[in-house]
Formats: C-alpha cells, sequence, structure tokens
C-alpha cells in the first residue's frame, strides 16, 4: 500500500464528478472525499511514529530529466495529510445550502486541488513537488474566478501573478539543485546532501525558495493578495485558500527551504524573523479596523501565520511541534470562521458587522458554535489553539525574549477584536435585519458540531498530533544543524 492511491484517487473522483449534474455531483463530490479521509485514517493506522519514509512509492517518470514519480509520508507529512482530508468532506458540507452554476466543474475542481496538495504534501521529488504546487494552484484560479464576487477576475489575476511569480523563483532552484546534486536528481534527500554549497549560493536558494513560501503562506511583506482573494473567493474557495493551501508555504519552509539551505537560513534567520514579527503585529492592528467580517478574518489569519512562522524560524523542536499543531488547529479554526461568516451574508445579505447584533436572542444554537471558534481562534486554554501558540511562543522566547513580548501580541489584539466582534454581531438587540436570522439546522449543524469538537477534542488532548510528528521533527532538526554547523 503506497501513497499513491491517496494522490490519485481524488484524481480519479474529479473526472467521475464531471459526469454527474447539480445535487448529484455535490452528493458524489462528497462521498469520494468521505472514502479518502477513511483511507487517510487506514494510513495512519498503520503509520510508525518514528523518523523513516513510509508507504513510499518510486517509479521513473520523466528519465530523460531525471524526474522521478517519488512519494512517502513520515510524521511531518502525515498531519498534513490528516489536515487536507478531515477538511476537504467539511468544505463540500458547508456549500450544501448553496447551488452552483455548473455544480459538477466546481466540486470536480476541489477534488482537483485536493490531489495537487497532497502530491505537495508527500513528494519527495523536487520535480514532482513543483507540479504538485502549480497544480494546486490552477483548480482554485478558476474556482475564484468563476465563482467569486463582482471583482474576482481583477483580484484572482492578481493572486495569480503573485503566486506564479513566486513559484517560478522555486523552480529555478530547484533546477540549479538538480545540476548540484550528485548524479543529478530531484530526489530530496540527495538535496540535503548538497547542502556543502557555498554561502553566496545558498543565499539565493534560499531567497528562491523563501519568495516562492512567503507569498503562499502569506507573510509580510508578500501578504497584498490575500485579503482581496480571501473576500472575493466563493467561501468554498477561501477555506480552502486558508485552511490548506496557506500550509504548503509554511510546510515548504520546513521541508525543503531550511534543510536545504542551512547556512542561508542562518545568515538570514534574524531578518525573517523580523518580518515575521512585523506581521503578527501590522495585521493585528489592520483587523481592529475591519468592518466586514470576512476581511476580519483574512487579517487574523495573517497574525496566525506570522507567528507560525515566528516559531519555525526559531528553529527548535518547540517551535516546529507547535507549527505542526497550529497548522491544524489553524485550518479547523478558520474554515469554522468562514463558515460562520457564511451563514451570516446567506441568511441576510451582508457581512458588514455594525448593520448586525442581537443573533444569540434568535439563533442560541449558532451562537454557541460562534463563540467556541472564537475561543479557539483567540486560543484560550483548553481550545484547541492554546497548545499551538504556548509552543510558538515558548520557541521565539527561546530564540530572544523581545521578540517573543512582541509576538505575544498576537494573542492579546485577536481576544480584543474577536470578541469585539463577536460581541457586536450576536449580543444586544436585534434590529430589523437580524430579528428574522434563523438558527442552523441539517448541514450547518452538522458541519459547525465536528468543527467544535475537534476544538474542545484537540484542545484536551493534543498528544496524538504531536507524537505522530515529533521523531520526525527531531531527525530534520537534528539534520539541519549537522549540515548548517549550528
Amino acid at each position: 500500500m503506497t501513497v499513491s492511491i491517496l494522490i490519485f484517487l481524488p484524481v480519479l473522483a474529479a473526472l467521475a464528478v464531471l459526469l454527474f449534474k447539480n445535487e448529484t455531483a455535490k452528493h458524489a463530490a462528497l462521498f469520494f472525499s468521505v472514502i479518502e479521509l477513511a483511507i487517510a485514517g487506514v494510513f495512519l493506522a498503520k503509520f510508525v511514529p518514528d523518523a523513516s519514509i513510509q508507504f513510499e512509492v518510486e517509479a521513473p517518470w520523466i528519465p530523460q530529466i531525471g524526474a522521478y514519480f517519488n512519494a512517502g509520508i513520515d510524521g511531518i507529512s502525515m498531519v498534513m495529510v490528516l489536515l487536507t482530508t478531515v477538511l476537504i468532506p467539511l468544505i463540500i458540507l458547508t456549500t450544501y445550502k448553496h447551488q452552483y452554476k455548473n455544480a459538477n466543474v466546481f466540486y470536480a475542481l476541489i477534488l482537483f486541488m485536493q490531489a495537487g496538495m497532497l502530491v505537495v504534501f508527500t513528494a519527495l521529488d523536487g520535480f514532482l513537488f513543483y507540479v504538485g504546487w502549480e497544480a494546486a494552484l490552477i483548480p482554485i484560479y478558476f474556482i475564484c474566478s468563476l465563482w467569486g464576487g463582482e471583482n474576482r477576475i481583477r483580484i484572482t489575476i492578481k493572486f495569480f501573478i503573485y503566486t506564479f511569480a513566486g513559484s517560478l523563483f522555486m523552480l529555478l532552484a530547484i533546477i540549479y539543485m538538480y545540476f548540484q546534486s550528485a548524479g543529478q536528481t530531484y530526489d530530496l534527500h540527495e538535496f540535503y546532501a548538497s547542502a556543502a554549497l557555498t554561502k553566496d549560493h545558498q543565499g539565493l536558494v534560499f531567497w528562491a525558495f523563501f519568495l516562492a513560501f512567503a507569498i503562499k503562506m502569506p507573510l509580510f511583506p508578500f501578504h497584498t493578495w490575500q485579503p482581496d482573494t480571501y473576500t472575493e473567493a466563493p467561501s468554498a474557495g477561501t477555506m480552502m485558500l486558508a485552511g490548506i493551501m496557506l500550509k504548503m508555504g509554511i510546510y515548504g519552509v520546513i521541508r525543503w527551504m531550511i534543510p536545504i539551505a542551512p547556512v542561508g537560513f542562518i545568515t538570514w534567520q534574524h531578518l525573517i524573523m523580523v518580518l515575521a514579527v512585523i506581521g503578527v503585529v501590522y495585521a493585528s492592528i489592520i483587523a481592529f479596523k475591519q468592518t466586514d467580517g470576512k476581511r476580519l478574518v483574512a487579517y487574523s489569519s495573517i497574525a496566525h501565520v506570522g507567528l507560525i512562522a515566528a516559531g519555525i524560524f526559531a528553529w527548535n523542536s518547540q517551535g516546529l511541534q507547535g507549527a505542526m499543531i497550529q497548522m491544524i488547529s489553524h485550518g479547523i479554526n478558520v474554515v469554522g470562521m468562514f463558515f460562520i461568516w457564511d451563514i451570516i451574508s446567506t441568511r441576510l445579505g451582508t457581512r458588514n458587522i455594525g448593520q448586525l447584533g442581537g443573533i444569540a436572542k434568535v439563533a442560541p444554537q449558532f451562537s454557541i458554535a460562534f463563540l467556541i471558534i472564537v475561543l479557539g481562534t483567540v486560543a484560550l486554554p483548553l481550545t484547541n489553539g492554546f497548545i499551538g501558540e504556548f509552543l510558538l511562543l515558548n520557541s521565539v522566547y527561546q530564540f530572544n525574549i523581545w521578540f517573543a513580548a512582541v509576538a505575544g501580541l498576537t494573542i492579546i489584539f485577536g481576544a480584543v477584536y474577536m470578541l469585539r466582534m463577536y460581541k457586536n454581531v450576536m449580543q444586544g438587540t436585534t434590529n430589523e435585519l437580524t430579528a428574522t436570522f434563523a438558527d442552523i439546522h441539517g448541514s450547518e449543524k452538522l458541519v459547525l458540531g465536528i468543527i467544535c469538537i475537534l476544538i474542545i477534542g484537540l484542545g484536551i488532548y493534543p498528544q496524538p498530533i504531536l507524537h505522530i510528528s515529533a521523531a520526525a521533527v527531531e531527525n530534520l532538526i537534528h539534520t539541519v544543524k549537522i549540515s548548517g554547523k549550528f
């Protein structure tokens, strides 16, 4: 049993979904995504939480250029596979109250995108990694441009140009590493072994990878495409972008950039830490001023990603473990938060926080789910956001106490603007707009119920996720320290 089944099943499922229409396409997409989740569960049950690569597939692909279809799973990849396969069925469920023109194409694109992201999270070949990286971009481009808001074309083109331009720098780095590797191969571990490049060359490789990953995350100051794209994209597209796709950039930093160019990483570590911490404060301040709920969540996401980046660049076990569980937690929370705003905008036709109020009085179940998601987002103890942010701040503290003090503002700021948003939307008296707000039911209740269970469950007992990635994280840190000589 190899990882190829996880990669190719969504592709075959997408082709099958294209044959269906309307409601049938929706049900088929959900069915196939649940099957994919079940297969991921089988992989998890058979997974041994050590530092080895498991379920590996290696087959000649384009031998003329040295490219192999080489993919496998270790503890770091396993966490990302779980994130992807858990969130895709939930995202499809969030669309059940919507009607989409050419629904079969819409759901097929979601499944194609899932396949591309799984390639990124499991690739052990640089060329395959790049192909998966671009393959995940194409479906989301069409999802945003065909089913997005009024300004979707302009915003989506900006998003595509930003991310594609960054990808080209990464491609150059991959090609360069190919020629530097023994035997001229794209194999990831051969790239690691080529870490004896000169300091200047490693610096160039580091920045080429960094541009691609920083844009995808996004990290300050490469974030300008994000708020507009998140706002204009259809809700399912926003959830795909924020819940899973931005983690491709974080994963790329951990798996590819730092281990391949450890000396470049050491050289530029402080600068990137400064950018990450600035992003935390900058995005939080901008979030204070937002009146559009979806846009507020978009800036909140930038702040959280900034803290994850800071924890990673501190480069210790607490930081990487914190990043792993925080990627899971952020994915769950941000999907829940965007679904909350999807429900509000669908019922009331607005996302303007100032026009709302008193919804808790007419929709108590909705208000409870909303509050649990908010508390997870602001990292209240015993919610999923707490352990990740605690480990990340601990990591940054070990690196520099002043960086930790500034980065910790994300918790304070986040609590202020998130709780203020909740108060303005849910508390107070109802008005003509909110008085008839209907409480959640059907698929809405199912999705929010699952999300709330995950928020509380991971908050109370996060050890299973930490255990999966622990050995792989320690092995990677050791590898980088040896090759980087620090």
